[in-house]
């Protein structure tokens, strides 16, 4: 049987677009819509590839958002087909790309081709943002967009971003929100010497080993109803000459916080720097603010989801936080309500990236009955 989803999630996979390279796909898309009454606006910039493309001026503007780049194929003998050579095999269409997110991209298109088609007339408008840099350093995609529509004024109402939410079973979980991510590098300084005069030295790594120790076991927020508290990590350390018998000069040290909206980006730096201040060392640190929470209570965006989950495929979805960010953590800033559905994540960045052919009907049913939810009376 002909399925419109499984022939557009192929033309996609067979471009190429490893990040921030979009490969076509977007000229692609953007000719569907096109030919749907689409506005296409290119936002580009950076070697990136952006697109904007808005039917209708009225409210509520309903947006779907995503991305077309895809990260490495890494090696290319491991996989069992070539990554862009879309592959049916044992009920499954494999290819980088495959989960996270081209089936999703194609869902939405043909979701939104079957939407117009029958309700031409429809309230409201509708709206795509799509980048090729979203797996990359997500600092000329999306974000470049959402910038730009601020700057003119032009809020988004709804927003739903087809990333792979789905853990077991397609419909099994939808995201109303992300945790924030807040990353330092610090360093320590102490006195570089031969270890064999511990007089003569002042080891950073001894210095702040207490200090670290306290910042990991901080407990720095009991989280809330959607959040799970605020987790520490310390993702790298280095030192040292590589030599066994000098004392290094300096540590560096790398860490991140995940955070909810139960906590600020400044008060979390406050806290960190009143631990680090007690400590008896010199030390210098640098932050970085990769995005901030974003939460979507129970409202009429979850509930038109939930409800087009349902009806698609039978299962009643919970809403979860977890895991890592996403655009939508950009998206927020200019639509108060976002939340992110697409089809199972086991395989996404894997080799052999694949999903079960039988989902994608439903995953684009899902997309057009929330379509209907929100914009039919």
């Amino acid at each position: 049987m002909a399925s419109p989803v499984l022939d557009l999630a192929r033309a996609l996979i067979a471009r190429p677009s490893v990040t921030p390279d979009d490969a076509g796909c977007l000229e692609l898309i953007g000719n569907r819509l096109k030919a749907l009454g689409f506005t296409l606006e290119r936002m580009d910039g950076g070697g990136v590839a952006n697109l904007w493309a808005r039917r209708g001026s009225g409210g509520p503007l309903l947006c779907f958002a995503g991305h077309t780049d895809v990260v490495p194929a890494g090696p290319l003998d491991a996989w069992t087909s070539p990554p862009f050579v879309p592959t049916e095999r044992d009920g499954r269409l494999y290819g980088r790309g495959a989960a996270d997110m081209k089936s999703s991209l194609a869902a939405i298109v043909v979701a939104v081709e079957r939407f117009v088609a029958a309700h031409p007339g429809a309230a409201g408008s509708l709206a795509l943002m799509l980048t090729s840099d979203e797996e990359g350093d997500a600092v000329a995609g999306t974000v470049r967009v959402v910038d730009t529509l601020r700057a003119r004024g032009e809020r988004i109402d709804y927003c739903v971003v087809g990333e792979p939410t789905s853990a077991s079973r397609l419909g099994d979980t939808i995201k109303n929100g992300r945790r924030g991510s807040l990353s330092a590098r610090l360093v320590v300084k102490g006195i570089q010497g031969h270890v064999a005069y511990p007089e003569k030295v002042r080891n950073p790594i001894h210095l702040a080993a207490p200090a670290l120790a306290r910042l990991a076991a901080e407990r720095w927020d009991e989280g809330n109803d959607y959040f799970p508290p605020t987790s520490f990590q310390i993702s790298n350390i280095h030192a040292g000459t590589g030599a066994t018998n000098v004392v290094p000069g300096s540590v560096d040290i790398l860490f991140n916080l995940r955070f909810s909206t139960a906590s600020t980006v400044e008060r979390l730096q406050s806290r960190v720097h009143a631990i680090l201040d007690e400590g008896e060392f010199e030390y210098e640190i640098a932050w970085t603010v990769g995005g901030l929470p974003f939460l979507t209570p129970a409202g009429p965006l979850v509930r038109a989801m939930e409800a087009a989950i349902r009806a698609a495929t039978g299962i009643a979805p919970e809403l979860s936080t977890t895991g890592g960010t996403s655009d939508g953590r950009f998206i927020s800033a200019i639509c108060p309500e976002v939340v992110e559905f697409g089809p199972v994540n086991a395989t996404i960045h894997k080799v052999d990236e694949c999903i079960p052919i039988c989902d994608l009907e439903p995953l684009s049913l899902a997309y057009e009955g929330m379509m209907k939810g929100l914009l039919l009376p």
